[in-house]
């Protein structure tokens, strides 16, 4: 088991939901903490939730930007010195039928989901090797472990960090990075109402399913958890935890009781 005290965490989506929920968390260790949205006023609000403490800095960041992400790296390292630890949590979700949606949704759910949070892993990848140790700790979802109807590019962006993180995983240990997925099932959220639609507009309206779910501030508690623990995987939520065990073992049923759930 790894402590997390004396480390620098940076985190991503922290203006509201898990995000927001982990930050509030943290702020309660001995670590420093820095907190990153495209919502500058927000995390004003979240580091003044945590008691505005001197060791919880804010860095404005919009996962679209690729390009900015070498430069806004370095500036996380520049405000405590390092950073240890980078929860890649923000991102967007999705909510339309395969033959209703236009592609330019499916791209900007690779662009942020994957592409960008590629980008800020690979812009701080650097530093990681340099210091002989680092975490990633990355948010993708049980989306990313199974499928789900009107989830199509937001299981397809999810999907592909598991591949690209387990790859980091295996390169990079020699150099003491670690790596660890997290996959929440259905949390209290704003994830449903966030979630693009089929012409690329958010959806607005909640779902039964993520107002019944998990509250962030258990999922944060589990992440922390899988965080010292230095687990590869760790599954947050209630019963749709199983839908992993069943894609991998029973793959015919998990089909049949996703369309029968008719989960929106």
């Amino acid at each position: 088991m790894s402590s997390i005290n004396g480390k620098t965490i940076w985190v991503t989506g922290a203006s509201s939901g898990i995000g927001k929920a982990l930050a509030m968390e943290l702020s309660s260790y001995p670590c420093n903490l820095i907190i990153s949205s495209r919502k500058e006023e927000e995390l004003v609000k979240v580091k003044e939730l945590c008691g505005g403490s001197k060791t919880i800095s804010i860095l404005p960041l919009d996962l679209k930007n690729h390009h900015q992400m070498e430069g806004i790296a370095k500036k996380a390292v520049s405000m405590f010195g390092k950073v240890d630890i980078l929860v890649n949590n923000a991102g967007i979700s999705q909510r339309s039928l395969i033959i209703d949606t236009k592609l330019e949704v499916y791209e900007q759910l690779v662009q942020i989901n994957y592409l960008g949070t590629v980008a800020l892993s690979k812009a701080i990848l650097p530093h990681f090797i340099a210091n002989k140790t680092g975490h990633y700790v990355t948010v993708t979802s049980l989306m990313g472990k199974f499928g789900s109807p009107y989830r199509s590019g937001y299981c397809g962006a999810k999907h592909a960090l598991h591949g690209f993180f387990d790859v980091m995983r295996m390169e990079h240990e020699k150099d003491g990075v670690k790596v660890t997925l997290v996959c929440p099932g259905f949390v209290q959220t704003n994830v449903a109402k966030n979630a693009l639609t089929a012409d690329g507009s958010p959806q607005k309206e909640d779902d039964v399913a993520t107002q019944n779910g998990i509250t962030p501030e258990l999922a944060a508690k589990k992440m922390i958890a899988a965080m010292e623990n230095g687990t590869f995987e760790v599954y947050v939520g209630g019963k749709e935890v199983k839908g992993v065990y069943l894609k991998r073992f029973f793959p015919k049923l998990l089909h049949k009781m996703v369309l029968k759930s008719q989960v929106r």
